[in-house]
């Protein structure tokens, strides 16, 4: 029988870090912890801190963390997990690796595995050398747009557990959309294998004064979306504007995409952001011929300066590719420029987005798999309402970066069919 082991965690009160808010979440041992919640809600960190704890306490667990894109795990779950073996004290007793991305709790051996879904071959193939691989964190959970690539990630956590211990997948996420699959399977049937929790920021005691200015101002600004980044409510899509797109893999550089699509031409836009927003990337192409638009890479991410804009966008092989971005920033158009990025501003006149929108209107929109915040951006951007819901002749001023860095990046072609951008 498997007994949870007694560790003390250098004196810290595990109540004060972790706070209020989890108490049904961190004792709840049934087969699924889903929890989607706002921004902010201390859902990531309290996840992290949970699974530092237990596999301390529990000898023979051991846990798999998936992300729909691998390359976003460094920067999100594998952070939060280093974040939380630093604050309960306990660096000494964990090797903490980036290559392979892998963490290993030196006393017992036992393991925290990172994979993503975009090599699921890695995923299934895990085999475990101490104990058991019985405890599963997808991150971003909202990304996994099919219920099947999940019901794979469920099945790896397999075989007998030893007395005492028990199997679980714990799924996180921002609710952006109530017609996704989580719903209907966590959220709208009762199960006492499943704990499906909603939080949001005001549970988190940590957050400081200027953190819930913001959100008082969003909740003011744009109530649609604090609903769901404020409250964690299920985003309420209606009126989408580009409903001709879809998920698929594909290869640009293959021989036969570039037989059926002779006529390819290329398309690299970027938005700017800093603290509230991303900055945003576009990489695609066009089929003019066919009136197709390949959705191949992205960037997009908070807080990065012009500088790091450009060192990103270096280190994913794109800074010798010609960016159009958006005008109304052309200080950073020309830093960008002195760092060596060949960038222009996107020439904007009277409708320019609409004329925009509606020339995309006409294409079906393929997008690859990894461009996570794409499918996340085109499923929720929708027109916007009166205070009466009669939908305006105008996209809403949100999920808007990359829709915004997409018509950026195709403009020479929008112009060459007589638009005005």
């Amino acid at each position: 029988m498997t007994k949870p082991a007694q560790k003390k965690f250098n004196e810290v009160s595990m109540q004060k870090v972790v706070g209020k808010g989890y108490n049904r979440y961190w004792h709840f041992k049934g087969r699924y912890r889903v929890v989607k919640g706002s921004r902010a809600s201390k859902k990531s960190k309290t996840t992290a801190l949970w699974y530092i704890k237990s596999i301390m306490q529990y000898p023979e667990a051991n846990l798999l963390v998936v992300r729909k894109v691998f390359r976003t795990l460094k920067d999100s779950c594998f952070t939060e997990l280093k974040w939380a073996i630093h604050r309960l004290g306990v660096d000494a007793q964990w090797d903490v690796k980036e290559s392979p991305l892998e963490m290993t709790y030196l006393p017992t051996g036992q393991k925290i595995f990172f994979r993503g879904l975009d090599d699921p071959l890695k995923v299934t193939s895990i085999t475990v050398e101490v104990g058991v691989l019985c405890w599963l964190w997808v991150e971003e959970a909202y990304e996994i747009s099919k219920e099947a690539d999940f019901d794979m990630l469920d099945e790896s956590i397999r075989g007998a557990v030893p007395e005492g211990l028990f199997k679980q997948a714990t799924l996180t996420f921002n609710p952006w959309n109530e017609h996704h699959w989580l719903k209907k399977r966590f959220f709208d049937r009762a199960d006492e294998e499943v704990l499906a929790l909603t939080t949001n920021y005001q549970c988190n005691e940590f957050l400081d004064d200027s953190d819930r200015r913001m959100f008082e101002a969003m909740k003011k600004n744009n109530p649609r979306r604090y609903r769901v980044a404020g409250l964690g409510d299920w985003g309420i899509v209606e009126g989408l504007i580009y409903e001709n797109w879809k998920e698929e893999v594909f290869d640009i550089n293959s021989e036969q995409f570039r037989k059926d699509h002779p006529g390819l031409k290329s398309g690299f836009g970027l938005d700017f952001g800093y603290t509230n927003d991303p900055s945003a990337a576009f990489i695609g192409f066009v089929d003019l011929e066919h009136q197709q638009i390949f959705v191949w890479d992205e960037m997009y991410e908070k807080g990065l300066s012009n500088k790091r804009i450009f060192e990103v966008l270096q280190s994913m092989g794109y800074v010798k590719d010609h960016f159009t971005a958006d005008s109304e920033e052309p200080k950073s158009i020309d830093e960008l420029k002195g760092y060596g990025l060949r960038t222009k501003g996107a020439v904007k006149g009277k409708d320019s987005v609409m004329n925009g929108i509606q020339w995309i209107q006409d294409f079906e929109i393929i997008i690859h798999p990894r461009c996570v915040n794409f499918i996340t951006e085109i499923s929720n951007y929708t027109w916007a309402t009166d205070k009466f819901g009669n939908k305006l002749n105008e996209p809403i001023d949100d999920f808007n970066h990359l829709m915004d860095a997409m018509r950026y990046g195709l403009q020479q072609y929008i112009k060459k069919n007589g638009w005005i951008y």
